[in-house]
């Protein structure tokens, strides 16, 4: 149990430490286009769509026939509440694995949630079973490696990385997310609760939709954060913290019930969440310097 919550920082060549980080980063970005879908209060029950549909694959396409029983009498007359565990722990995958955060359990909860997604639609129409097969096994590569050694909350856990860097790298990322939602959304209705999208469903990656409010925010999360590393002040990454947990908890409060004032999905509540990790990892570590490498690195 210790070993699954210490950081998964061992020792090992760089260039593995960094394609593990890459692997990471890709299955984070995974998680994070997907779990705007996931949409409350009935998570598409009443029109048979969305999260709801792709599970009711797993009673009109059984991979498992004891699966399928538990999805036809407990999943599916409960999808509100079951819903509500899928959206958070797909929102954790993301957020773990894209800032690097206690990797080893975001890659057990990865493999976890692939199974159970695999085990729901691999029988499906349209669908690959091999999808799944490497989805799981990606999340397995993940869990026995040094995934968090780099560009990961993990390296800074363990003094083997640099707060510095990572605060740079996600201030940055977050202010030219803002500043490209503002000057995208200079148009009809810049407050549009549809938001502007940062992304593409070809490739399936975004970072979120956001109208002009929801890009301010990015802006000045990022640029908190940028200043907090730079001149090491941990206040002003604790305020970056706040305003990423705030506006996130915003949108989750209001999709699915009301527009959201801050234009966007859950993708966009991930997203600014990861930011808010980040924040507090820099605020926790304000003049934390980068290590010495070592022999093995």
């Amino acid at each position: 149990m210790r070993w699954l919550f210490a950081p998964a920082t061992d020792p090992v060549p760089r260039q593995q430490a960094v394609a593990a980080a890459f692997l990471r980063v890709l299955l984070g970005l995974m998680w994070l286009y997907n779990v705007a879908w996931k949409r409350a209060p009935d998570f598409g029950e009443d029109t048979k769509t969305g999260l709801y549909k792709f599970t009711a694959f797993a009673v009109s396409d059984p991979v498992l026939p004891p699966y399928s029983w538990i999805v036809e009498h407990a999943v599916l007359p409960n999808i509100q509440v079951f819903g509500w565990g899928v959206l958070i722990a797909e929102t954790a995958l993301a957020v773990m694995l894209l800032t690097g955060a206690w990797v080893r359990v975001a890659a057990l909860l990865g493999v976890a949630q692939s199974l159970a997604i695999g085990l729901s639609v691999a029988y499906g129409p349209h669908e690959w079973p091999w999808a799944y097969w490497l989805m799981i096994g990606a999340h397995v590569v993940i869990l026995f490696s040094s995934a968090g050694r780099a560009f990961a909350v993990d390296a800074v856990r363990s003094r083997t990385g640099s707060a510095r860097s990572l605060g740079l790298v996600w201030g940055a990322v977050a202010v030219v997310a803002g500043a490209v939602t503002v000057v995208g959304t200079a148009g009809d209705d810049p407050l549009d609760p549809r938001g502007y999208i940062l992304g593409s469903s070809d490739p399936s990656v975004s970072l979120g939709a956001y109208n002009l409010v929801g890009g301010v925010v990015l802006l000045v999360a990022g640029a908190l954060v940028l200043v907090a590393t730079l001149g090491r002040a941990a206040f002003l990454g604790w305020a970056a913290a706040l305003v990423g947990v705030g506006a996130a908890l915003s949108l989750y409060a209001q999709i699915g019930f009301s527009d959201p004032s801050l234009g966007g999905t859950a993708t966009s509540a991930a997203f600014l969440l990861s930011v808010a990790v980040v924040a507090m990892t820099v605020a926790a570590a304000p003049g934390r310097a980068s290590p010495s490498p070592s022999p093995r690195d």
